[in-house]
């Protein structure tokens, strides 16, 4: 089973950083700098990906990853789709429609599942086996921080693409649409979220001062 879970998440993020990185280098129409991008954006996705298994872990949890999938277009209890929408074509058509100028950029979506030692350890009387929201919120925080961190790294070191595209994807990860990251922080603690905000907006403002 462990075996299983990681071949279809080396799947999944490989398959990503394929459609991501022809998305992100659709204007540039050279193979070389293709290549250049579905590495790039491999290890962005990578960072955030062993960051968050990484204290998944701590927690007696296991994360899980999908193709990002649209539920419901809406707020009221009818405004879903019969079958769930798969999205990973979303940033080659943003690419396409604006020329390379903007991609949409989260396709990954993760779910958690308690481990085994999770499910056995006894607190007095009483077994504590679920994952609540603020658990799967903090390994949403612990995925965008990373990519900050890296990509300030990458910054001072003067790998700009690879600082740029973790700061990027730091970015699009807040937002809290559908199942993503910002979703699952902002119905963990709306406060957190807010913290996430103004931290990337200020890291990102920085970012644009020394570009």
């Amino acid at each position: 089973m462990e075996l299983q879970r990681l071949k279809k998440d080396t799947i999944i993020i490989i398959l990503a950083s394929v459609i991501l990185g022809l998305a992100l280098s659709y204007a540039d129409k050279n193979w070389k700098i293709t290549l250049t991008a579905f590495v790039t954006i491999f290890l962005v996705i990578l960072i955030n990906t062993l960051a968050k298994k990484l204290f998944a872990y701590q927690l007696e949890t296991d994360v899980n990853l999908n193709f990002w999938s649209m539920y419901w277009y809406g707020y009221s209890a009818k405004s879903h789709y019969k079958k769930p929408m798969a999205m990973a074509w979303l940033p080659l058509l943003t690419s396409l429609i604006t020329k390379g100028i903007f991609s949409w950029m989260p396709i990954i979506e993760f779910d958690v599942a308690a481990r085994p030692e999770r499910i056995a350890r006894r607190h007095g009387l009483y077994r504590y086996t679920t994952v609540t929201e603020w658990h799967i919120a903090l390994i949403a925080v612990v995925g965008i921080l990373t990519n900050i961190i890296f990509g300030i790294t990458g910054y001072l070191l003067g790998f700009e693409t690879f600082a740029k595209w973790n700061l990027f994807y730091a970015a699009w990860s807040i937002l809290p649409i559908s199942s993503l990251d910002g979703t699952k922080i902002f119905f963990g603690s709306r406060k957190v979220w807010g913290l996430m905000l103004f931290i990337l907006i200020i890291v990102l403002l920085w970012g644009l001062t020394i570009i």
